[in-house]
């Protein structure tokens, strides 16, 4: 990566990154405390390395960063590649790429592109507060909508309700999918450690409207945090929201901690819970991913809560073509 440079317009030190010259502009009013650096992509789609085995093989972001600020988000040391550190810098310096619309535009005609799947919340969030200023997200829908691509959207914001229009348009033309990540309903958790997002219970609500409206709409519980957000108790909770809420699927994916994102994540547990601290080294002991028996033992108890149960299911999904598959992270897919 050393080769591929960018210089912020207004500084003469150069900065490790993959966009040419950036713009730096400052957040105000609401945006106060993010600064934006605006910058235009040669490239938007991105092929996935894990392939299809995820339930996608293309993805999409209009972003780099996210100020929802999740303690656990394991796109931060892609700030790392850029010369910023993924701690602060990932939370509030987002990169913008400007031209991503046009870029949408451009590698999606269908003389350049077979119309497969296009995931986007794959590495950032598409409905974090940026794109209420910026509006990127809905520009390339809006592209979605006219070349006819299905799509499938992971977020944790219900902003997506703004598109909702736009959303069902697509679903009709394409077919799409609008996944809500929530990891727990627990109040003291949320707020430890997804500071930054709107409340879950919010997403629950988005979740019902969505499905109201004919569109089809999940819940990935992502990731479950081991002692904070893995009890029965609280499993049950969202999977009882998610299924009152009309969810045509509730995921669920035990934490992974790998490389810087582990530190900054103990850094943050220390403040919280730091009794936990030494029962989360001895769970990732000499690996990035949970013991099998744990994950194991957090999808038996998903099934568990899944048998038995009468969801509220909306009005069927009666669109001449189907939707896609949900976003895969190796979850587990209860349908309801």
């Amino acid at each position: 990566m050393s080769n591929i440079r960018w210089k912020l317009a207004d500084s003469d030190q150069p900065q490790l990154a993959m966009f040419g010259q950036a713009r730096r502009h400052v957040g105000k009013g609401e945006y106060r405390g993010l600064e934006f650096l605006e910058v235009e992509t040669k490239k938007l789609i991105t092929k996935t390395s894990g392939g299809p085995r995820y339930g996608f093989a293309y993805s999409i972001n209009a972003y780099r960063g996210c100020s929802h600020a999740c303690t656990y988000c394991f796109a931060r040391p892609t700030h790392e590649y850029l010369n910023l550190n993924g701690a602060e810098d990932f939370e509030s310096k987002i990169v913008v790429k400007t031209n991503a619309i046009e870029r949408a535009r451009l590698e999606m005609a269908p003389a350049r592109w077979a119309g497969e799947l296009i995931a986007m919340g794959t590495n950032t969030d598409p409905y974090q507060p940026a794109e209420g200023k910026y509006r990127l997200t809905r520009g390339i829908l809006e592209v979605m909508v006219e070349y006819g691509n299905p799509t499938a959207i992971l977020t944790k914001s219900p902003l997506a309700l703004r598109d909702i229009e736009m959303i069902k348009e697509l679903s009709m033309r394409a077919g799409v999918r609008v996944d809500f990540s929530i990891g727990t309903l627990d109040d003291e958790v949320w707020k430890a450690t997804e500071p930054g997002t709107p409340h879950p219970r919010r997403r629950i609500e988005a979740v019902a409207k969505f499905r109201e409206a004919g569109i089809q709409s999940g819940v990935l519980m992502g990731p479950i945090l081991p002692g904070l957000s893995d009890g029965p108790e609280q499993l049950a909770e969202v999977v009882e929201a998610a299924a009152a809420a009309g969810a045509v699927s509730i995921g669920g994916i035990p934490l992974h901690l790998k490389g810087s994102v582990a530190q900054h994540y103990y850094d943050k547990l220390d403040e919280f819970r730091p009794d936990l601290i030494p029962r989360y080294r001895r769970h990732f002991a000499g690996r990035g991913e949970a013991p099998k028996e744990y994950s194991d033992r957090i999808f038996a108890t998903l099934k568990e809560l899944e048998k038995g149960r009468t969801p509220d299911r909306r009005d069927p999904v009666d669109h001449a073509t189907s939707s896609p598959e949900p976003h895969g992270y190796n979850q587990l897919n209860l349908p309801v």
